[in-house]
C-alpha cells in the first residue's frame, strides 16, 4: 500500500518580496525616498513593491542586486515564489468546489492497488487523483476520457456506476505502456509472434508474463496487467495511445483459459480492426467486431480442423483432452474452457485441469 503523506506541507499564506525588501531597508537604516533615489525609480513605485502591489521585474532585481549586494536571481526568486504560492492558493480554492466530485472516485482502492498515494486532506487527495489522470480538473477529465467513455457506454450496462473507476483502470494501463519501449507497430511482425506466444500457455505467470511483455515489443505493441477495480467488470481493452498499440489484462476470471482468450482477442482487435478504435471487454459487450476478435481467439488458441477432428474421435475425457492439449501444444485448460462454452463438456466437469491466476 502507498505510505501515508502526512508530512507534506502546504502553507496557506503568502510572503510578498516587498516584505524581505522591507526588512533589508531596515538593515540597512534606508528609506523608501533614498531607495528610490538609488534605483532611479518613484517613491510610489517602491512603496508599490514594499506593499505587495507591483512585482519584482528582471530589470528591478538587477538594480537591487547593485545596491543590497544580493544576486539577481535572489530577488527574482522571491518575485517567482510569491507568483506560484497565489496561483497555489487560489488553485486549491477552486479545488475545494470540486471535493464532490472526489467521492465518486474509488480512492481506496486505487491506493490498495498501487495507483496513487494516500492523502488524509481532500484537496491534496484530489490534487493527487488530477495528477494520476494527469488533467488540470475535474472538467478536463470528463473531456479527455470522453472518447473511453463513449466506448463503455456503448458496450456496458453498468457505465454510470463505473465510469472513473473504467478510466482509472486504462490510465494505469497507459502509464505501464510508457514504460515499455518498443518500436513502432509491425503487423506482420506481430502475427509471426503470436504463434510463438500460443506455446507460453503451458508455462507459469513467472515464465511467461515476462516473456510475453517482451516479445510483444519487438512487435510495437504495449502488454500490460493491472488489476480490475470493483464495479468495471471488465477482464481486457484494446487501444492505440502514442500511435501504439496496448493490451491491458486484468485476470478478472483468474484461470488460464479466460486470461489468454482474452489476450489472443485483443490481439485480434489489433490485427483486424481500425487504430482508433477503443475496445473493452466484459458485462455483455457485443458487436460484429467483437464476434470477429472471438473468432481469430478461438482459431488460434485451437485449430479449427483439429477440434473438429477431436470432437468426433473423442469421448471428451479428462485424459483425451490432456492428451489432445499436448498435442497442439496449448494448456488442457484452455481446451477445457472451449469444450465448456461449446457446451460439450458441463461447466463443472474439468476445472482441475485450469489453472488460476493470482496477484502477486
Amino acid at each position: 500500500m502507498a505510505n501515508l503523506n502526512e508530512n507534506q506541507f502546504v502553507p496557506d499564506y503568502v510572503v510578498p518580496p516587498g516584505e524581505i525588501l522591507e526588512d533589508y531597508l531596515e538593515s540597512y537604516g534606508m528609506t523608501q525616498v533614498e531607495l528610490a533615489d538609488r534605483l532611479g525609480f518613484t517613491t510610489k513605485t517602491v512603496n508599490e513593491i514594499v506593499k505587495g502591489k507591483a512585482p519584482i521585474t528582471a530589470d528591478t532585481s538587477i538594480k537591487l542586486e547593485r545596491v543590497f549586494s544580493r544576486p539577481a536571481h535572489f530577488w527574482n526568486n522571491l518575485e517567482r515564489q510569491y507568483q506560484e504560492d497565489l496561483a497555489r492558493l487560489a488553485e486549491q480554492e477552486r479545488l475545494n468546489q470540486h471535493l464532490d466530485w472526489l467521492t465518486r472516485v474509488p480512492v481506496t482502492n486505487m491506493v490498495k492497488l498501487g495507483f496513487i498515494e494516500r492523502f488524509k486532506d481532500k484537496v491534496a487527495q484530489l490534487n493527487e487523483v488530477l495528477r494520476f489522470f494527469g488533467v488540470a480538473s475535474p472538467e478536463q477529465w470528463e473531456k479527455v476520457w470522453q472518447q473511453h467513455q463513449v466506448a463503455y457506454r456503448q458496450q456496458a450496462k453498468n457505465f454510470d456506476a463505473c465510469a472513473i473507476a473504467v478510466s482509472a483502470w486504462l490510465r494505469q494501463g497507459e502509464i505501464k505502456a510508457q514504460q515499455i519501449e518498443r518500436p513502432e507497430f509491425n503487423k506482420q511482425h506481430f502475427q509471426e509472434i503470436l504463434g510463438v506466444v500460443r506455446e507460453l500457455t503451458t508455462e507459469t505467470p513467472e515464465v511467461f508474463q515476462p516473456r510475453l511483455i517482451e516479445l510483444c515489443s519487438h512487435a510495437g505493441v504495449a502488454v500490460v496487467f493491472v488489476p480490475d477495480l470493483p464495479k468495471t467488470g471488465v477482464s481486457g481493452a484494446t487501444r492505440w495511445v502514442g500511435g501504439k498499440p496496448v493490451i491491458q489484462l486484468s485476470l478478472r476470471y483468474k484461470t488460464n483459459d479466460h486470461l489468454w482468450f482474452t489476450f489472443f482477442h485483443e490481439a485480434g482487435h489489433i490485427i483486424k480492426h481500425g487504430k482508433k478504435a477503443i475496445f473493452l471487454e466484459g458485462n455483455g459487450m457485443g458487436g460484429d467486431q467483437e464476434e470477429e476478435a472471438n473468432a481469430f481467439a478461438r482459431n488460434i488458441l485451437i485449430p479449427p480442423a483439429a477440434y473438429k477432428e477431436f470432437l468426433v474421435t473423442s469421448n471428451r475425457s479428462l485424459a483425451e483432452i490432456k492428451a489432445f492439449a499436448t498435442h497442439i501444444k496449448i494448456a488442457p485448460g484452455i481446451v477445457v474452457g472451449r469444450l465448456q462454452h461449446d457446451e460439450f463438456l458441463p461447466m463443472n466437469t474439468g476445472n482441475g485441469l485450469k489453472v488460476r491466476y493470482e496477484w502477486a
